[in-house]
Order: C-alpha cells, then sequence, then structure tokens
C-alpha cells in the first residue's frame, strides 16, 4: 500500500468500475459537502461528551474583572471548546481530501498550531485563574514564529505566485516577490487569528462570522482551483488549490455543530484553542487562494472588532479619554443596554453583507 492508497476517497474511488456511484467522489464539490456532513456529526456527537468531560475535570471559563458584570455568570462554562470545531475540520478534511495536496497539509498545520498555542494560553488561564494566560509578547512571538515558518515552506520551498491579487481591480496584481509575503503572510495569519479572538467575546458572536467568512473561501477556493471558472472570472488559477474547499467545508459544517452548544445561554465557550486556530485557518486558506485583501471585506465584524480595541487604546493613550464605552465593540452595544443576543444577531448580519460584498469582488472588476 503506497502514501495515496491512505486517503479514503482514493480507496473508494478505485472501485468506480465496479460501483458507478463513487464515481462521484472526483468532484471537490462532492467531497466538501461530504467532509461537511461528517464534520457536523462529528460535532454534533462528541459535544456532549467534551462538555460532561470538561465538567468533570473543572475545565471552566474564567472571567477577567474589567468586562460586564453580566458576564461573571459565566463563569465556570466549560471552555476550550474549540478542540471539538479543529478535531473535526482535521479529521474529515483528512479522510476526503487528497493528501498529496501541500495547500491542505499547510492549511491544517497552521490551524493545528495556532490551536495549541490557544490551548497553552486556555491552560495556563485556568491553572492562574482570572484569565492570566500567556502574555501578549509570548503569544505574539509563538505565532509569528508558526505563520513565518508556513510562509517559507509556501514561497521558498513551493515558489508558490507572489502576484498580489486587488479586490475589484482586474489587471492590477503587483509582484510583492516572496520577500514582500514572508511579511504579508504573517501579518494576515496573525491577525486574522487575534481579530477572531477579540470577537470571542459573547455567546455565538465569533463562531458566526467564522461560518460566514469560510463559506466565502469555500467559493474563492473552488473558483480559483476550477480552470474555467478563474479564466471567466479573470481570477488567478491556482492548480490544486480547489481541495481547500474540502477544508472549508468542513470548517464551516464543524462550526455550525458547535454552535449548537454555544449558542446563548452557552454550554461550552471555544476558549482561545478555538478563536485563535480558526482565525488562523482563514488567513491561511486567503493566503492559498490569493484572496488575502478579500479577507478585510469578508471578515469586517473581525476587522471592526480589532480595529475597535486599536482605537481605544491608542486614543485613552494620547487623551485619556474613551472613544467607545468599553472595547471590543460588542461590549460597548452591551454597555448601552443592548441584550447580549440583539448584539450577537446583529453582528451576524453585518458579516453575511460583507460575506456578500466580497464575493462580488468576483465579478465586479
Amino acid at each position: 500500500m503506497d502514501g495515496s492508497e491512505l486517503m479514503l476517497y482514493l480507496l473508494l474511488f478505485t472501485l468506480h468500475g465496479h460501483y458507478a456511484g463513487l464515481n462521484v467522489l472526483r468532484y471537490v464539490t462532492f467531497r466538501s459537502v461530504l467532509a461537511g456532513l461528517g464534520a457536523l456529526a462529528f460535532s454534533l456527537t462528541m459535544g456532549p461528551v467534551l462538555i460532561e468531560r470538561f465538567r468533570q475535570a473543572h475545565i471552566g471559563q474564567t472571567i477577567r474583572d474589567e468586562v460586564p458584570t453580566t458576564h461573571q455568570k459565566k463563569a465556570g462554562t466549560p471552555t476550550m471548546g474549540g478542540v471539538l470545531i479543529l478535531a473535526a475540520t482535521a479529521i474529515t478534511t483528512l479522510l476526503l481530501a487528497d493528501l498529496r495536496d501541500s495547500y491542505i497539509w499547510i492549511a491544517i498545520s497552521v490551524t493545528l498550531a495556532f490551536g495549541a498555542i490557544g490551548l497553552a494560553d486556555d491552560m495556563l488561564k485556568l491553572r492562574r485563574g482570572r484569565g492570566m494566560g500567556l502574555s501578549g509578547p509570548h503569544k505574539l512571538m509563538l505565532q509569528f514564529a508558526c505563520a513565518l515558518a508556513a510562509a517559507a515552506v509556501l514561497f521558498l520551498g513551493l515558489h508558490f505566485d507572489t502576484h498580489l491579487t486587488i479586490p475589484f481591480l482586474k489587471n492590477f496584481n503587483p509582484n510583492l516577490h516572496w520577500y514582500g509575503y514572508m511579511v504579508l503572510m504573517p501579518l494576515v495569519i496573525v491577525g486574522a487569528s487575534n481579530a477572531v479572538n477579540l470577537t470571542d467575546g459573547l455567546d455565538g458572536l465569533a463562531i458566526g462570522p467564522v461560518m460566514t467568512v469560510a463559506f466565502c473561501y469555500w467559493v474563492f477556493t473552488y473558483a480559483a482551483g476550477n480552470l474555467k471558472f478563474a479564466t471567466y472570472l479573470a481570477i488567478p488559477h491556482i492548480e490544486h488549490v480547489g481541495e481547500l474547499a474540502i477544508f472549508c467545508g468542513a470548517l464551516i459544517a464543524a462550526s455550525l455543530g458547535f454552535l449548537w452548544y454555544n449558542a446563548y445561554p452557552a454550554s461550552m465557550m471555544m476558549g482561545d484553542v478555538g478563536a485563535l486556530g480558526l482565525g488562523a485557518a482563514l488567513g491561511t486558506v486567503a493566503i492559498l487562494c490569493k484572496q488575502e485583501l478579500a479577507l478585510i471585506l469578508a471578515g469586517g465584524v473581525f476587522v471592526i472588532e480589532a480595529a475597535s480595541v486599536i482605537i481605544q487604546r491608542y486614543y485613552y493613550k494620547a487623551t485619556h479619554k474613551r472613544v467607545f464605552r468599553m472595547a471590543p465593540l460588542h461590549h460597548h452595544f452591551e454597555l448601552k443596554g443592548w441584550p447580549e443576543t440583539v448584539v450577537v444577531t446583529r453582528f451576524w448580519i453585518v458579516s453575511i453583507v460583507c460575506a456578500l460584498v466580497a464575493l462580488s469582488t468576483l465579478k465586479l472588476r
């Protein structure tokens, strides 16, 4: 048995001569849907098991003193549920994707590496209490190290295309060369990772936009990997990147299964293991399908949340006054009297609009 035979879909596809129905496995769209169904089933099935295990092990959410007082009641809620999302995504992707594709390995490796950083952060918070995990500089150092390693593999090892795709502009694709992308790729991945982490402050708030952005990149990866679609839409055609649609499909469905337990009032929180891993996954896929700048549009909610923290911090340092009642932005609206469910629903609506705008860049060029 060679390495290629270890892939479930190839094992089944070799039988398509005897069972014509298995011929459908050649299609990325079908396998991405199948991966999604598998990831959803895994999340829904293992969710209660994980919640119970976390309760028995006293793995509960720690609440910082500075957040709104309404959050104090969430202390002790099982956390680190992101393990469920990452496991469901990785397992179903490995079963149904072509493992000879380097892009699949890069996406999974970065996702799990950032998840491991988040896991270490979560564990330290549980041990120390009061939200005291990894220090900011230490966490950023680890994140940039992982992202730089992935960039080195992609641009120095695989000699990936270094032309930048600009949304809405068809004939303007500046060449950043490998050294430009060695700066840009870590910034995109680390920025996306921490933006999702900042957004993860209310029940179900972060996971909704994660799904809308992942859906955008399901479309982007499939279009970029299909020569006819890429030519028609005048976007870069990247051979074999369509396999990432399977990763995106699994990510969407695994997140949907997690939402079943994370919806208000949450039975389980994703923790940093989920937020950092999911953000890194989105940033990595954006780079691999050459739609890194579209991530600013698709992930508008994440951008706004991160921007609110930056604005609040530097404006306060300069003037000793606050722009928002509290940052990130979702806390500002909470303190204005919006119920938590209203904040989450309205942010989801904004996220859907952002996703539609990002998808429009495929044609409006």
